[in-house]
């Protein structure tokens, strides 16, 4: 009989105990009937651990094939790749000069993976200073440089939450301008992004006012406007009671894409009449559940979709817990745990953004959501990381 592997792991109360694996993992597989969900994972960046230099300054060197490798092994799973997103550390150490050959690297492998996985890339306006994105037309300008790269190298856009646009104070009227601007000149439908301030402080008040019922009324508005433009909307509020309300309240064949970290299963698996889909940093850490849930909620087998998501959950709640915005650490750290990629240092060394109970917790809890794919190099990395943290 196999023995499983026992760690001693450090507690969130900050005692060490004893952990006894499970030994129940999913195995990493692509789905083998077509997804009734679009599915899209946003995936995070490592750098390069010998090329980098002064880590907090300037742009990082990007591991690209770690980087790439992690990618693949989303599409693998039948996933697509939201690129190039706040995952991606967009305005956390990666700016926009990075993120651009991010998104033509990747969409140069994308066009070549045997699956044709799909690729929908962040459109920002990082690559000016917020102190000279000081009107809409400024603001106008950043984002069409950004969708005209990612228009080129073969992506769909997604329309970030720019911080530019609550830094001017700016109220609805502004925004629909800039929005009804930046999509009358999209060349195929785009998705619109909402996040809100627990991902990003800077992002209070989007769309205008810090009422959420009053911010709901706007986006609407420039939705209803532009319907043809607008592929879908993806909205992280952390809020699921608002979700419902607001996704019935969209046109018809207009998308909600969950960013509900923590109430995926419930919005994705719907309501009878609407559901919702999915754009999510979880479903980069929690991969081979969330495929194989998507799977079985295809073939109508709810019973496997439920067994298969709700264990991880508590990990996702663990992951993106406050602060909220350094959730990336613990998605890095689970594909560096699965051999999905070799080490999991990022820019601006944002792996030291969580703590050494965090990370033993969410090997807990990945165990747990049969996610720790590869047990015996799961057990011998978190051995190293409990090493470096004087915990042997």
């Amino acid at each position: 009989m196999l023995t499983l592997p026992t760690l001693t792991l450090p507690t969130l109360d900050n005692r060490l105990e004893s952990y006894q694996l499970t030994g129940d993992a999913l195995t990493p597989r692509a789905p083998r009937t077509e997804l009734t969900r679009t599915a899209f994972a946003a995936a995070h960046v490592v750098s390069d651990p010998l090329a980098e230099r002064d880590p907090w300054v300037g742009s990082p060197a990007v591991d690209w094939d770690n980087t790439l490798r992690f990618r693949h092994w989303l599409w693998d799973q039948g996933l697509g790749l939201a690129e190039a997103m706040d995952t991606a550390q967009r305005g956390m150490g990666v700016d926009w000069k990075t993120a651009k050959e991010l998104i033509e690297r990747t969409m140069k492998d994308a066009k070549a993976h045997p699956l044709k996985p799909r690729v929908a890339c962040g459109a920002g306006t990082d690559q000016i200073a917020l102190e000279d994105l000081r009107d809409a037309d400024a603001i106008v300008a950043a984002y069409s440089e950004q969708m005209a790269a990612i228009e080129a190298a073969g992506g769909q856009v997604i329309l970030m939450a720019s911080r530019a646009l609550p830094a001017i104070g700016a109220g609805p009227d502004t925004y629909a301008k800039v929005y009804d601007t930046l999509l009358s000149q999209a060349s195929a439908p785009v998705i619109l992004h909402w996040l809100g301030d627990m991902f990003d402080p800077a992002l209070k008040g989007y769309w205008g006012s810090s009422n959420v019922a009053e911010a709901s009324d706007a986006v609407l508005s420039i939705i209803n406007d532009n319907i043809d433009k607008v592929d879908g909307i993806k909205i992280s509020l952390l809020d699921q009671a608002h979700e419902e309300a607001f996704r019935a309240r969209l046109p018809d064949g207009v998308r909600l894409y969950t960013g509900d970290d923590f109430n995926y299963a419930d919005l994705i698996e719907g309501d009878g009449n609407r559901y919702s889909h999915a754009l999510l940093g979880a479903f980069a850490a929690i991969a081979p559940a969330a495929s194989q849930a998507l799977e079985a909620l295809a073939e109508g087998d709810r019973e496997t979709y439920h067994a298969l998501f709700t264990p991880t959950v508590p990990l996702s709640r663990e992951i993106f817990k406050a602060p909220t915005q350094f959730y990336k650490a613990g998605i890095a750290f689970l594909a560096w745990l699965n051999d999905a990629q070799s080490h999991f240092i990022m820019p601006a060394g944002f792996q030291s953004s969580r703590e050494i109970t965090h990370y033993a917790e969410v090997f807990r809890l990945a165990d747990r959501s049969r996610l720790l794919t590869k047990p015996d190099i799961a057990v011998e990395r978190m051995q190293l990381l409990l090493k470096l943290h004087g915990i042997g």
